[in-house]
C-alpha cells in the first residue's frame, strides 16, 4: 500500500480549487501574475494560471513537446497546450505557486 502524505493532499486540493476559481472568471479578466492558456486535445478550456508556472521545468518541457509536435499557432488566439485537461491538471498540481 502506498504512503499518503497528507501536507501534500492539501496543498493540492487548494491548488486545484484555486485553479477552478480562475477558470470560472469572465475571459478577459486575468489578474496580474497569471496567463491565459488553452488547454485539451480536441474541445480547447481556457485556464488561468500564474506566471510563475513558465519557470518551472516540468511546465517548460510540455510547452517544449506541445510546441514541436503542434507548434503554437492556434486559431484560440491564445497559448495552446494539446494534452488532456486531467493530465494538465496533474501536472500543475504538482508545481508550487510563487
Amino acid at each position: 500500500m502506498g504512503i499518503i502524505r497528507l501536507p501534500s493532499m492539501i496543498s493540492n486540493a487548494k491548488h486545484f480549487s484555486k485553479l477552478q476559481s480562475l477558470r470560472n472568471r469572465n475571459y478577459t479578466d486575468v489578474p496580474k501574475g497569471y496567463l491565459a492558456i488553452y488547454v485539451g486535445e480536441f474541445q480547447k478550456r481556457r485556464l488561468v494560471v500564474p506566471i510563475s508556472f513558465l519557470e518551472q521545468p516540468l511546465f517548460q518541457d510540455l510547452l517544449r513537446r506541445s510546441e514541436e509536435e503542434f507548434g503554437f499557432d492556434h486559431s484560440m488566439g491564445g497559448l495552446t497546450i494539446h494534452c488532456t485537461e486531467d493530465a494538465f491538471m496533474d501536472l500543475t498540481s504538482r508545481l508550487p505557486i510563487s
